[in-house]
């Protein structure tokens, strides 16, 4: 039997993105099927699609299915599986599209543009209580990362953290948590999107843009504890840490020789890696608990069904989107 998926067997533009059948996926020992309902459509995703990471694939056999995160029902539990999970549970999941094996190659392990996904038991926690199939399947890597952002600082409540890119799905959720963990929190924004930042959490919102470093240097002459960016804005955001603070690269926005001119200030330079926090369901579900008490809001730009992925990345790299876009199946 083969169930539907969206993949491709070329890297390129939107257009290689096609609905493909695969084999049916069946649960083994340890392992959980889950019946994926929505899938959310993430940066990384464009990049697998694109071959940003073809070198590195050579050698992986085909076809890729992007997609780091799901949502749906369990419909299948491996034997001798450990999990308090039941068949009909609502579940979320990050995945991995390629995973490292023992050996130090990659694996072509399938991400979640999928109608079944099967992974270990770990990998899987139940959805929040009362949030749809859609809006839980913007919550795992979007949330674990933001997480583990906020783990690596290790920033005490009281302390200053600026986020850059605080209107997009990442920087509110890393708003809304950072500013529920009792952090003074101060956040870029259009005007169009000052009410939104504010709503997430912001107790200090400056403009957007080329003058962003200033906006927080008039709120804080010495610098902030922290700055997150989230926005690929790039090394010019280290005149807004104070000394001794932390940049915290959400993605990788190296500028040649930028980065180790922190080590003249005591700038600490992290750069969270979500795969860290794979399989950690101790951490999702925390995710899951955040959620549920009201503390991240998950935003759905739009719903779409899985045959118009073409279009879904199409309306991502157009920019401008507010929450995460959605595949369903």
């Amino acid at each position: 039997m083969f169930v539907r998926a969206v993949g491709l067997h070329e890297f390129g533009g939107p257009e290689v993105l096609r609905v493909i059948e695969l084999p049916e996926p069946h649960a083994g020992p340890g392992e959980v099927r889950v019946r994926v309902h929505a899938a959310a459509v993430n940066p990384s995703d464009t990049l697998l699609r694109s071959g940003v990471h073809a070198s590195a694939l050579a050698g992986v056999p085909g076809p890729y299915v992007p997609g780091m995160d799901v949502a749906g029902v369990v419909d299948e539990i491996g034997p001798g599986t450990v999990t308090d999970l039941s068949v009909g549970d609502r579940v979320m999941a990050m995945l991995l599209p390629v995973t490292p094996t023992p050996e130090g190659t990659l694996e072509n392990s399938g991400g979640g543009y999928a109608e079944y996904v099967v992974r270990p038991a770990g990998w899987v926690v139940r959805a929040p209580a009362g949030v749809g199939h859609e809006a839980a399947a913007t919550l795992p890597m979007n949330g674990l990362t933001a997480l583990l952002a906020l783990d690596q600082l290790a920033l005490a409540a009281g302390s200053t953290l600026a986020v850059v890119g605080a209107a997009g799905a990442l920087g509110g959720y890393l708003v809304q948590m950072a500013s529920n963990a009792g952090l003074t929190v101060v956040a870029d924004a259009a005007p169009a999107d000052e009410a939104l930042v504010r709503e997430s959490g912001a107790a200090i919102v400056v403009a957007r843009g080329p003058e962003v470093v200033n906006g927080i240097r008039a709120h804080f002459p010495d610098g902030v504890d922290a700055v997150a960016d989230v926005a690929l804005f790039g090394t010019a955001l280290f005149d807004a840490v104070r000394d001794g603070g932390a940049l915290l690269r959400i993605r990788q926005a190296d500028e040649p020789g930028g980065y180790q001119a922190a080590s003249t200030r005591g700038i600490r330079v992290l750069t969270p890696f979500v795969p860290d926090y794979a399989g950690r369901a101790d951490k999702l579900d925390e995710i899951r608990r955040l959620a549920e008490a009201g503390v991240l809001v998950p935003r759905v730009a739009k719903s779409l069904p899985a045959a118009e992925a073409p279009d879904a990345h199409r309306r991502f790299a157009a920019g401008g989107v507010r929450g995460r876009l959605v595949l369903t199946f």
